[in-house]
């Protein structure tokens, strides 16, 4: 008994180291094969009891977890784990650094652990795709037609390809965005597509395109001609309000350059300009991003005298019609992000906004509780050549969502 005793010891020694590491798991897995002929940890531990321990493993670890036995395999795999695990541990979301220009591949950094692993992404062919995240669920769409979705669970690597959106194919700008109900799992996809009038530059024809998981439809919610303005690229879903940075044709002000629409998707309500919202001005490169239903805007901050070359990088969020700032990047953080106009990405979900330069595999991290801002660990990645990108997209590594 007293060997049995030490081994379950062991066992759950190595389980609390896990939270510090990935390769404790691994000497888990070793211990327990060499320890055959003790008494198997199944013939001790409940299931539930079980569950409930392997729920405190850290979400990348899940799937080491099924490796160990069949037992193991069918808990981390059932609906009971999966909420179970979804409740009891608060999972940071990752950020996905697209580490070639060409090919889809890159690493996914966990802010708890501070930790990157190489994972592969189902789907997506090109880091150059559009991509937008809700909770577990990441949805990519083509760079040419615009027309090829698929919405996946880049952790489970469960996939699903939508049918093609209506409306123009080969449009001159897109926006896309995704929104998942955390109740009911079902999630909305918006396209907003926007193609110049032939012969016309200051006339848009702007459409917005909803796509319903529970009906498995597309609808055609609204098409507008836009006046002096064009829609752009980017998009986001908050708290039913489909949000999206419009772009003046007619010149204007540096102030003025970048505008704010509001769209209820439930309301369906027209026309656009009536929703107008000027941004912080004068930004530029905006990037939106919903955390915890709110509205964030990650931009930079151009000069007055030339809007395009930026002097800071800030932080805010919509309170109403206006502009909170949060937070601007101190000096030291911004020197590594240069000085023209949309040289980073930006994202974030649940507290966590993750800003990362174009040029270099550099990853830096805002808390918006703790207001407080920290380079992630290094990524495994080194520039290899002067023209060579990178990009990324944050999401949430979630089990109990599939598509």
């Amino acid at each position: 008994m007293k060997g049995e005793t030490s081994w379950i010891s062991h066992c759950f020694d190595d389980m609390s180291k896990e939270v510090g590491g990935l390769d404790s798991f691994s000497e888990l897995i070793d211990e327990g094969n060499k320890e055959t002929t003790a008494v198997s940890v199944d013939l001790i531990l409940p299931d539930d009891l079980l569950e409930r321990i392997l729920a405190f493993l850290p979400v990348a670890s899940i799937f080491r977890a099924g490796s160990v036995c069949r037992r193991w395999h069918e808990i981390v795999s059932s609906k009971r784990f999966l909420w179970n695990f979804s409740n009891v541990l608060s999972q940071k979301p990752w950020y996905f650094m697209f580490t070639s220009s060409d090919e889809p591949v890159g690493y996914a950094y966990d802010p708890i652990l501070r930790k990157w692993y190489g994972i592969e992404l189902p789907c997506i062919q090109t880091p150059n795709w559009f991509i937008a995240s809700s909770c577990g669920l990441v949805c990519f769409m083509d760079n040419d037609s615009r027309s090829e979705l698929h919405v996946c669970n880049p952790v489970t690597k469960h996939c699903k390809k939508l049918e093609d959106p209506p409306g123009p194919k080969f449009p001159d700008y897109s926006a896309l965005s995704i929104s998942v109900n955390r109740t009911s799992h079902n999630y909305t996809v918006s396209v907003v597509k926007s193609k110049q009038v032939p012969g016309n530059f200051f006339q848009w024809d702007l459409s917005i395109h909803i796509y319903d998981s529970e009906t498995r439809m597309w609808a055609t919610s609204l098409t507008e001609v836009l006046t002096g303005w064009r829609g752009g690229d980017e998009s986001v879903i908050c708290d039913g309000i489909l949000y999206f940075l419009i772009y003046s044709t007619g010149g204007g002000t540096p102030e003025n350059r970048h505008g704010l629409v509001t769209y209820s998707l439930s309301g369906r309500s027209s026309p656009l300009l009536r929703s107008f919202i000027p941004v912080p001005g004068p930004l530029s490169c905006g990037r939106l991003m919903n955390l915890k239903e709110k509205l964030v805007v990650v931009g930079g901050m151009g000069k007055q005298d030339w809007p395009d070359i930026i002097k800071g990088i800030g932080i805010w969020v919509l309170e109403g019609r206006n502009w909170n700032e949060v937070a601007r990047m101190p000096h030291k953080y911004f020197q590594g992000f240069g000085e023209l106009d949309d040289v980073f990405a930006s994202s974030g979900a649940d507290d966590l906004i993750y800003i990362q330069s174009y040029g270099a595999p550099a990853l830096l991290v805002f808390d918006m509780n703790q207001k407080l801002w920290k380079w992630a660990q290094k990524c495994p990645v080194s520039k290899k050549f002067p023209l060579q990108l990178f990009t990324g997209f944050c999401f949430e590594p979630r089990l109990e969502f599939a598509p």
